[in-house]
């Protein structure tokens, strides 16, 4: 991999061996530094000192369910979690992106669909972007993928983030259902909102105090909006 083509640096969590090193050298040819694990064990080595920009997860791993894992780092890391995973799970995807996964992408796919996914994600991470953007007394750090009131932070997950963003930046505006999920979980409109309801309910725990409320508008959508 040429350094001067580097964009960021992936965990790869797949125990298909053949797979795991068709999409990482995939990735690697498009600039990424990919880190590779076959288990959950090795990924949580390579996690104890490595920071990535974005995890590739595989939901049926050999040791272990990709969404206990995903629990399990959740407030350890930043790192945007891409869930790798079969057809005939959509219905726990919802549940796993609703305790910290960011987006998911069906088996079997094209690297071309992995990638489009990971570039969207790593535009999180862009530092020639603004870097912060205040409204009110809160504060969000583009970088850190973190929200602040009046200093102290919301500790949110990089969905939590991106979702509060989304509404922050469109002030007063109705967003509906489907327009978040395509713009925030990057996939199609989603039939079943237990996740975009989900992380709703926890931004709006977390907003307390901050001047700001999530208002739902029937058959409209979702407004952020002053008290």
């Amino acid at each position: 991999m040429k350094m001067e083509l580097y964009k960021g640096r992936i965990l790869l969590v797949e125990d298909h061996i053949e797979l795991n090193d068709a999409n990482s050298r995939a990735l690697e040819f498009c600039g990424y530094e990919v880190y590779t694990a076959l288990t959950l064990q090795k990924a949580r080595k390579y996690l104890s000192w490595l920071d990535p920009h974005i995890i590739l997860l595989d939901v049926m791993m050999p040791d272990g369910n990709g969404f206990d894992f995903c629990k399990e780092i959740r407030h350890n890391t930043s790192a945007y979690i891409l869930f790798l995973t079969a057809k005939t799970e959509h219905e726990d995807m919802i549940k796993g992106m609703s305790i910290g996964g960011d987006a998911y992408i069906t088996k079997p796919f094209h690297p071309e669909e992995m990638l489009v996914k990971v570039e969207a994600a790593m535009r999180r991470h862009d530092t020639s972007k603004i870097k912060v953007i205040k409204k009110g007394r809160l504060t969000f750090d583009i970088i850190a993928l973190q929200a602040f009131n009046d200093g102290e932070s919301l500790r949110l997950t990089p969905i939590e983030f991106s979702l509060l963003l989304l509404l922050a930046e469109s002030e007063g505006k109705a967003l509906s259902s489907s327009y978040i999920y395509e713009t925030v979980w990057n996939a199609p409109p989603i039939e079943n909102e237990n996740a975009l309801q989900t992380a709703i309910s926890k931004l709006r725990r977390k907003m307390e105090n901050t001047g700001y409320s999530i208002i739902t508008k029937r058959y409209q959508g979702y407004v952020f909006e002053k008290n």
